[in-house]
């Protein structure tokens, strides 16, 4: 056991628990804008549907039910603009952490084999490739890699943390340079649903990927836009030759995601409503926040997409979480997402109305 978690680095977040204390003494109390967790209720059609497959004594499949591979390829086609998704294009997955975290192990990497992300970057790309033993590197333009040894090629648009969109010229000149050195390409697009000052693409538009899965697959996630991470519901689509053995191995491993949890994904991909809704109330929070930061004498890079704002003071990104502690604001450093992010903080917008209008207040004096 020990020879395992050896390779992996320390848990980020165990490094905010002083800072969270000192936001949590605040007389008004804290103000959590750090994980980025959804505060907002699950829509009532979600928990109906919920509810309604809560007598479910018998074992799921991995695959899910064809109507969960009905849901899934119609909001692919309807939603991301994708062409001819069968259920052999699409595979659920238990949450998409769990899928980034233990996707290289399952693709059978190892040492040798080399795993690129962006060089801002969840940390869980590392962390997967930490636990197959392969090697890792960061990237600023994919295609300026060596592509020699290169395995497993991560794009994040909208990016976390950033914010950071890929336009269709810069998807699409990517995906032929995997191609074209046979790197197998997975795009994390979880929070391609939050476009604020861009329209962010999947690269399994056909204007992306030549009307063509082969070599892509797309990860997506219900846990922000219909406020689900905690019924841990996700989804990939793509390459089919890519999603069979996946399926083949995660039978293996009993990664199956509930019954209810089916029916509630299917009852979400079924409604726009609702991530209507939950767009139109992330979108005035970021308005609230992102001009009292700016007042408060931050800068914000990028953040014209996810639900986060990417803000620096020009100092250590540490200093910046102190300073907003005292306040009762608790953020997250921006050095968990790689040494590039020292000066930065990242904001989430994942607070009710109520403490990001107490935000706003603390920032002003």
């Amino acid at each position: 056991m020990s020879a395992v978690s050896d390779r992996l680095p320390t848990f980020p977040w165990d490094k905010l628990t002083p800072f969270k204390a000192t936001a949590a003494a605040h007389p008004d109390g804290i103000v959590d804008l750090s994980v980025g967790t959804p505060v907002d209720p699950v829509p009532e059609l979600i928990q109906k549907a919920l509810i309604a497959a809560a007598d479910s004594p018998g074992y799921p499949t991995v695959w899910g039910t064809p109507e969960l591979r009905d849901a899934i390829t119609g909001w692919v086609e309807r939603r991301l603009g994708a062409r001819d998704v069968t259920h052999r294009h699409v595979l659920p997955i238990v949450g998409s952490k769990e899928l980034v975290a233990w996707l290289p192990t399952q693709l059978g990497l190892g040492p040798g084999d080399r795993v690129a992300y962006p060089r801002l970057a969840y940390p869980t790309y590392e962390v997967g490739a930490r636990l197959a033993r392969a090697e890792y590197e960061v990237y600023d333009d994919p295609t300026e890699l060596d592509p020699k040894g290169l395995t497993l090629l991560w794009l994040n648009s909208p990016s976390n943390p950033t914010g950071k969109v890929l336009s269709k010229a810069e998807l699409t000149r990517i995906v032929a340079w995997a191609r074209e050195h046979g790197i197998l390409l997975f795009s994390d697009e979880c929070y391609l649903e939050l476009g604020w000052e861009a329209e962010p693409v999947s690269v399994l538009h056909p204007d992306v990927n030549g009307g063509s899965y082969e070599g892509i697959v797309a990860v997506h996630s219900l846990s922000k836009r219909s406020n689900l991470a905690g019924y841990r519901a996700a989804f990939l689509a793509g390459d089919p030759a890519i999603l069979a053995p996946l399926l083949e191995i995660r039978k293996h491993g009993g990664m199956m995601t509930s019954a209810p949890t089916q029916a509630a994904v299917i009852a979400a991909l079924g409604d726009d409503d609702h991530v209507r809704v939950q767009r139109e109330r992330y979108a005035a929070r970021r308005a609230l926040l992102r001009e009292a930061l700016l007042a408060h004498g931050f800068r914000i890079d990028h953040s014209e997409a996810s639900l986060y704002l990417w803000a620096t003071r020009g100092e250590s990104c540490w200093g910046t979480v102190a300073h907003l502690a005292e306040r009762g604001i608790l953020v997250a450093p921006g050095d968990f997402y790689g040494p590039a992010g020292a000066q930065f903080v990242r904001v989430a917008l994942t607070a009710t109305d109520e403490r990001v209008r107490a935000a706003v207040d603390r920032l002003s004096k």
